[in-house]
């Protein structure tokens, strides 16, 4: 073995060190920078010299720098942020839904109904006076214009979770070109290159903002990119191209349906447990808020059909049978709330009479009553009103829950995660010792062959 091969031995490890000394050196620079992966020098030995029977090393190389992952806990970050997503999406779009339902006291539309039922109590008493004949036309109107506004306010809000899906479906679509592009990046990048981690750290951060809006999947190809699907098998990003997720108005609900690649995924999205904040407002806005309608629904049929039947079997201040007190409810109830409204303007047609004699109360006693039977879906207008409300309730404190747990356990995974690709100071302040001291101890090499070459060299005539 020459000196000169002596020397190219050590000229590797001083290109070795100085190369890992730099991998290091970056780790420390991004100890706080948000889903950097912690990144290893990997030095591997040259293929050897032979001479005669002997091989030689022939020194060392910076074959690559890996960045240290797991996939695994990856994952079932993305997997957990799905879930929190759409859980918090639900959470918020239902938020001002159960805030038009908290009533206190005597308030909303919970004290409409009492007070419609309490003026009718007072009627049993007067019931041909016509101030109090008033007040339970004023009441009724009070009752009726709480479900209108109800009525209103709860097409308002699935109104704004159905522009939350559109402004979602953008955010997706964003976020798709962005990971397609980082995808080409690292196609291109030659094998092992120092900045296909740093690459992929981005990448990875851009599927976990995506994975909060949206349920995904990745499979990693052999160039290193990333696929990546939503539910029913629709792709988002394949490679360097992403593939926009697209809505279309339903003709039946007039709200947006969602597309990926031609099919429709609006269901699927809401009713996955993981389905982003895609999901979560779209279970609001297609399932939450339309069973909060239809119970409202229901509840105004209900009692509009109860006081107009019994209102019709009495008889009026004038002795003449009752009519209609509400306007019927259309039919199959769908809208019964928006359309609820008063039959009659007069006191006077109010049918408190069960005889047709000015002064009896039977009717008005029966209309009373009314509000302790069995008259929306087989239950009293108070119990069904509060089952409604209660199950609106567990609803988002359920979702609540799965939040608060859900942020928990991410929180643990992340923390998993740190203790796997989080920087040390301590580690890298090690290695740079190690690496400056190989280094040094190749100067020395370098320097001693040097020395020994030119005495060498003054040796020769």
């Amino acid at each position: 073995m020459s000196l000169s091969s002596g020397l190219a031995i050590a000229l590797s490890a001083l290109q070795a060190s100085q190369g890992a000394e730099a991998v290091t050196a970056n780790n420390v620079a991004n100890a706080n920078t948000p889903g950097y992966s912690r990144q290893v020098a990997e030095l591997a030995p040259m293929p050897p010299e032979t001479i005669g029977n002997v091989q030689y090393g022939a020194g060392v190389e910076l074959t690559g720098v890996r960045s240290i992952t797991d996939t695994l806990i990856t994952n079932q970050i993305q997997q957990q942020q799905q879930q929190n997503g759409q859980a918090a999406a639900f959470q918020g779009a239902m938020q001002p839904v159960q805030q038009m339902f908290a009533e206190t006291q005597g308030t909303g539309l919970e004290g409409d109904i009492g007070n419609f039922f309490n003026s009718l109590q007072q009627l049993e008493t007067q019931p041909t006076d016509t101030p109090t004949r008033q007040a339970v036309l004023n009441a009724a109107q009070t009752m009726a214009s709480g479900f209108n506004q109800t009525a209103a306010q709860l097409a308002s809000q699935r109104t704004n979770a159905d522009q939350q899906v559109l402004q979602t479906v953008a955010q997706v679509n964003s976020l798709s070109q962005q990971i397609a592009g980082v995808n080409a990046e690292i196609g291109g990048l030659p094998p092992n290159s120092s900045g296909a981690g740093q690459l992929s750290d981005q990448r990875t951060q851009l599927i976990s903002q995506l994975s909060q809006l949206v349920q995904v999947q990745s499979v990693t190809t052999n160039s290193g990119m990333v696929n990546l699907t939503t539910v029913g098998g629709g792709a988002l990003v394949v490679g360097g191209q992403s593939q926009a997720l697209t809505t279309q108005v339903n003709a039946a609900t007039g709200m947006h349906d969602v597309y990926a690649q031609g099919t429709d995924i609006t269901t699927a999205l809401g009713a996955s447990a993981g389905g982003g904040e895609l999901g979560g407002y779209i279970q609001a806005r297609d399932q939450a808020i339309p069973q909060l309608q239809s119970q409202l629904d229901t509840l105004a049929a209900g009692l509009a059909s109860a006081v107009n039947t019994q209102n019709q079997a009495g008889y009026t201040l004038s002795g003449a049978a009752g009519g209609n007190f509400f306007t019927p409810p259309p039919a199959g109830v769908t809208g019964a709330a928006a359309a609820f409204s008063l039959a009659i303007s007069n006191p006077a047609d109010i049918a408190a009479s069960s005889d047709g004699t000015a002064g009896s109360n039977g009717n008005a006693v029966a209309l009373a009553n009314l509000r302790s039977q069995p008259i929306v879906a087989g239950q009293t207008p108070d119990a069904y009103y509060a089952n409604a409300v209660s199950q609106l309730g567990t609803e988002i404190q359920n979702a609540n829950v799965r939040q608060q747990a859900g942020a928990q356990l991410l929180a643990g995974l992340q923390n998993q995660l740190g203790a796997v690709s989080g920087v040390s100071l301590n580690e890298e302040a090690a290695h740079l010792m190690q690496y400056q001291q190989a280094y040094d101890a190749a100067a020395k090499v370098a320097s001693t062959i040097d020395a020994m070459m030119q005495s060498a060299m003054q040796m020769v005539p």
